[in-house]
């Protein structure tokens, strides 16, 4: 039964979902760059420490993102865990104000924040329950990388006037207000249900679009081939201050001109590329962010001029938009159920970060150089864009294999 959408919503009922994602996106932004010197300043954490407990930390929410969206997509509850999510931030905040040492604060983050960081992963799973369009789900995503940008400044700013604890105290005001625009989009689904149907086919999914690879080996690829774009994103975002400044010879400042310059064209790029992505198949798209992803990397392998380096971000922002943005909706699109799928694409981010140490660390090869780690981006990124292509092959040679009796 297809349950018929109101003809217009009221404007702050609109701004329910934006206001969300972009208070789910600035909580991960201050926390993110602060953590670190949360638990060197309150723990006295040594560099070794800290490497320690946010590997065990980032276990833990790869656990979390795995086995939390699955029992989401069970019970149909994904603004049930978003609420959970907020009362768990408060709980994390409160828990490392008051450890007395790392031990506790390290179980802290892995027992509290491991489920407490699904914010994002809940959110664009009930977007797509909801049977949201590309076009805003991606649209969504521009929002969360809004924060983004001003979220780690915004971190250094509460660090400087009030040290750790400050960044904790603004987590729990962040949280307060996640948790009352999720009670609030509770409430008007709870009242959409009502009109649309009593009976329990008011709540019915919406019906899924075709899947554009099917069978599990094509999964796999995509899932490899994802895990790839990812770790050369992240080689890249990690390891371009350095190099612009090591390497390219221009002053620091450059690397953080960049990567502002980066972080402004992504939030157009990702809206015009989910626009494109209600008619355009989204492998095609994903593609497309692949071949950019390679020119841009060899772009930089090269640079040696600031403006060239400038030159370079608009291909930046159309392989991390199509990644990022389309991605996010290709796996939305090919693996069952929305939680599952949404964790399983956040789950490529934290695999493609580990991945990323080893490819910075070509760059000690003398043979090779700085300018080396972003030729082997160029490599890794044109194995994903063949892994792609093996995924639309695998599909079509099993869509092509007539079925039994």
């Amino acid at each position: 039964m297809t349950i018929p959408a109101p003809a217009a919503a009221p404007a702050p009922a609109r701004l329910l979902v934006p206001a969300s994602a972009l208070l789910w996106g600035l909580q991960v932004a201050l926390l993110s760059p602060a953590l670190a010197i949360i638990l060197a300043t309150l723990y006295d954490a040594s560099t070794a420490d800290i490497g320690w407990t946010l590997a065990v930390y980032h276990a833990g929410g790869f656990l979390a993102a795995l086995l939390i969206p699955a029992w989401a997509d069970r019970n149909r509850s994904y603004l049930q865990i978003l609420l959970g999510c907020g009362v768990l931030t408060i709980a994390l905040a409160g828990a490392l104000a008051t450890a007395s040492s790392l031990p506790p604060a390290t179980v802290a983050l892995v027992v509290l924040g491991g489920p407490a960081g699904l914010g994002t992963t809940m959110l664009f799973a009930h977007l797509r329950d909801a049977g949201t369009t590309t076009s805003r789900i991606v649209g969504t995503r521009a929002i969360v990388s809004v924060a983004w940008v001003g979220g780690p400044p915004l971190a250094t700013l509460i660090i400087g006037a009030a040290g750790g604890r400050g960044i904790l105290a603004a987590l729990v005001v962040i949280a307060v207000l996640n948790i009352a625009t999720t009670a609030a989009m509770m409430a008007r689904r709870r009242r959409l249900d009502r009109v649309a149907a009593p009976g329990p086919e008011a709540r019915a999914p919406a019906e899924a679009p075709a899947r554009p690879v099917s069978g599990r080996a094509a999964t796999v690829l995509v899932v490899a081939a994802f895990v790839l774009f990812q770790a050369c994103n992240a080689t890249a975002m990690s390891f371009l201050t350095l190099y612009v400044s090591g390497t390219v010879g221009l002053a620091i400042l450059w690397g953080g001109i960049t990567l502002g310059v980066a972080a402004a064209l992504e939030v157009p790029a990702l809206l015009i590329i989910g626009r494109l992505g209600d008619r355009i198949p989204h492998l095609r798209l994903v593609a497309l962010g692949a071949i950019a992803g390679v020119a841009y990397y060899i772009g930089l392998a090269a640079v040696t001029e600031p403006i060239l380096l400038l030159a370079l971000q608009p291909l930046n922002a159309i392989s991390v938009a199509a990644i990022s943005g389309i991605g996010l909706a290709l796996f939305q699109d090919l693996i069952p159920g929305a939680g599952a799928a949404t964790g399983l694409y956040m789950n490529t981010r934290r695999i493609g970060a580990v991945v990323s140490g080893p490819i910075i660390a070509l760059g000690a090869l003398p043979l090779l150089g700085q300018r080396g780690i972003f030729l082997a981006c160029a490599l890794l990124t044109l194995a994903g864009l063949g892994l792609v292509h093996a995924a639309r092959r695998a599909s079509r040679a099993r869509a092509s294999v007539p079925a039994d009796g």
